[in-house]
């Protein structure tokens, strides 16, 4: 097993990062893990991986839900791999999703729309596109920098009040600001609060996707928390957030991508916009559903542990078949997944569809990542999927492995073998 030690780069977090109460309470301890992204090429393997706390907190003042422990942003972003166009049905959902802001805010011809986490520009082409300039900001410094040598303008850096401030007197004002699954990764929201209120225009419009934490609990996302995910945003103290920010939360809905996320649309205070019914009626459905109460997660933790109880006892079966097991995925959720469920010992080897992940190690248990290929190559017995929310798709592609005889194992929802 992994050495597990935490080290001056990681601090644990003692107030809630949205309204400052200091009165936390724990709510869900999942595995310690490394960095979820570390997957590493041989040459860089020294036997140990340093690991972090993976556990949540339920703000009693607010309601709002965040990880204990931070990791220097540093660390984590530095040589950041994730790009947005890899991931399967992005790039249509944000192709909408511009169409609909648009629809929505109706800007000028040519203004101004800064992306904040725009990776690797795949939104903001889309608002090119259709007319507008575009302004990305980044910190993955080589992501930041492909993006603008294909024509999508990112500044290499966190979005600060001063950099905020510095893009207004040299570009004027934003219209729209966009942040697509990046502000759970802040640990300052005062100062991102700031930020965004400083670069919109007064009819400007922020609009936000991230993460929602109902549908994290409804649908058993577990392996969506890790440590690039310090915030589980819900509506109701977001409402609270923006306003002593001198902002306004004007929409919030539902929506699909990845497992469950919450899209949403902030005015500055006094702005012309009415608030849309969507937002009192999801505060109301997170009432309902007992959102921010402890004992909601003392329910989803034991789901949780059951499936996991349930995938080790058929993978330890199959193992003394003799059989050879693989894991499909090599994502931040995958690490999540295959250190809280237990079951590294159990897997050969990964395979993932972004070439850029072939021919590195896992982070801590420095498991193979090969190309999809391998599953027909080396023809394992049962290929476990580790992103499971993708089931189908992987699936219907690789009906070949199927019909050689091979067999998948969904392990959520519900236990099952294909």
């Amino acid at each position: 097993m992994p050495d597990k030690t935490v080290k001056e780069s990681c601090y644990r977090r003692e107030d809630c990062r949205l309204c400052g109460g200091t009165k936390l309470d724990a709510v869900l301890h999942l595995a310690e893990t490394p960095l979820a992204d570390a997957y590493a090429p041989a040459d860089h393997l020294d036997g140990t991986s340093e690991t972090f706390p993976l556990d949540l907190s339920l703000c009693r003042g607010c309601g709002h839900t965040q990880l204990d422990h931070v990791v220097d942003p540093d660390a984590l972003y530095g040589e950041f791999r994730y790009e947005t166009s890899r991931s399967p049905g992005l790039s249509e959902h944000f192709h909408e999703n511009v169409v609909q802001i648009l629809d929505q805010v109706k800007p000028q011809a040519g203004a101004l729309v800064v992306d904040v986490g725009s990776n690797d520009g795949t939104a903001l082409r889309f608002f090119k596109d259709q007319g507008m300039t575009v302004l990305g900001v980044d910190p993955a410094r080589d992501i930041a920098q492909r993006a603008t040598e294909s024509g999508v303008e990112t500044i290499p850096d966190y979005l600060t009040v001063d950099l905020a401030q510095r893009i207004k007197e040299e570009r004027g004002p934003a219209a729209i600001v966009t942040s697509n699954n990046t502000m759970a990764n802040v640990d300052d929201l005062d100062a991102y609060g700031e930020a965004i209120r400083t670069i919109l225009a007064p009819d400007g419009v922020f609009v936000f996707e991230t993460g929602y934490l109902l549908d994290l609990i409804q649908n058993l996302v577990f392996d969506n928390v890790y440590h690039e995910h310090i915030s589980y945003f819900s509506v109701k103290p977001l409402e609270g957030f923006f306003r002593r920010h001198q902002m306004e939360l004007i929409d919030a809905r539902r929506v699909q991508t990845k497992g469950g996320s919450l899209r949403a649309a902030v005015q500055l205070k006094g702005g012309h916009r009415p608030v849309n019914p969507s937002v009192q009626k999801m505060v109301d459905e997170e009432t309902r559903c007992g959102l921010h109460n402890a004992g909601k997660y003392k329910d989803f933790s034991s789901v949780i542990d059951g499936a996991k109880a349930q995938l080790n006892e058929l993978l330890g079966r199959l193992v003394k078949q003799g059989e050879i097991i693989a894991g499909y995925g090599a994502s931040h959720s995958v690490t999540t997944f295959i250190y809280h469920f237990g079951i590294a010992d159990k897997l050969s080897f990964l395979v993932d569809d972004n070439p850029l992940k072939h021919d590195l190690f896992s982070p801590g248990w420095h498991i193979p990542v090969l190309s999809p290929e391998a599953i027909y190559e080396k023809n394992p017995g049962y290929v476990v999927i580790l992103p499971w929310r993708f089931s189908q798709t992987i699936i219907e592609k690789h009906q070949a492995y199927l019909d050689q005889g091979g067999h998948f194992i969904l392990p959520l929802p519900r236990l099952e073998i294909v």
